[in-house]
């Protein structure tokens, strides 16, 4: 690894196969066990495009001609809210970028920017399409997803599923409602061996994310059945 590269943060992605999957609570279970890490938050909004009232969308009236990135605790911290929950969970820094359409690669590259730690946790779908990270995690619901547009092009990036446990399952039965639903799809979803994972692996997954560097992670620090 050369100096140049050791300067660079791991950036970890987590994306959703859906709306609803645990996507931040993810992103808090990482950052209480990866101290010292930053957390990127993306939202993309639109200006009246959508045809909606620009007042009853969250984002709508923090749209500008740039992408918004708002830095520090101060910037963006409200208890309850994303960015809020990963001040609580511990992170050094939460960069929450406000970006419309066409301005999600530049909002993101300016956040990343900002990152000064040694590893940075992105939660949102859009940026993989412009930035390549390190270990790319998508998160599914055990039962049912009601699959976004984007989620087959995020998934074929993802390094690893994780199943959320907002459906309360352990992880066999979890696994075993993710196999059902799949096998109900007219157009199944391939994983191309991607390994699976609930709550119950959560250890094995940190253990992976700190040796990301040295090591090829899943060749040597997983022994854990993709199903």
């Amino acid at each position: 690894m050369t100096e140049i590269e050791s300067l660079k943060p791991t950036i970890i992605a987590v994306s959703g196969l859906s709306s609803n999957t645990g996507k931040t609570t993810l992103v808090c279970d990482l950052l209480e066990r990866l101290p010292g890490w930053e957390a990127v938050k993306l939202t993309r909004g639109h200006y009246r495009s959508c045809g909606k009232d620009p007042h009853g969308c969250c984002v709508s009236d923090l749209i500008r001609d740039e992408p918004l990135i708002r830095s520090g605790r101060a910037e963006n911290y409200e208890a309850g809210k994303d960015t809020g929950r990963f001040w609580d969970a511990g992170a050094a820094n939460v960069h929450w970028v406000i970006a419309g359409e066409d301005q999600v690669e530049d909002g993101i590259r300016q956040a990343l920017s900002r990152v000064q730690s040694a590893g940075v946790i992105v939660e949102g779908n859009s940026f993989l399409d412009f930035v390549e990270a390190d270990f790319a995690i998508t998160c599914a619901r055990a039962g049912e997803n009601r699959m976004k547009t984007s989620a087959r092009r995020t998934l074929a990036k993802a390094d690893a599923i994780y199943l959320s446990t907002i459906d309360a399952y352990d992880a066999a039965t979890a696994r075993a409602r993710f196999d059902e639903w799949r096998g109900g799809l007219s157009i199944d979803i391939d994983l191309n061996g991607k390994p699976l994972f609930t709550i119950e692996d959560l250890p094995r997954l940190i253990e992976c994310i700190r040796e990301l560097h040295e090591t090829p992670c899943f060749s040597s620090v997983f022994s854990v059945s993709p199903w």
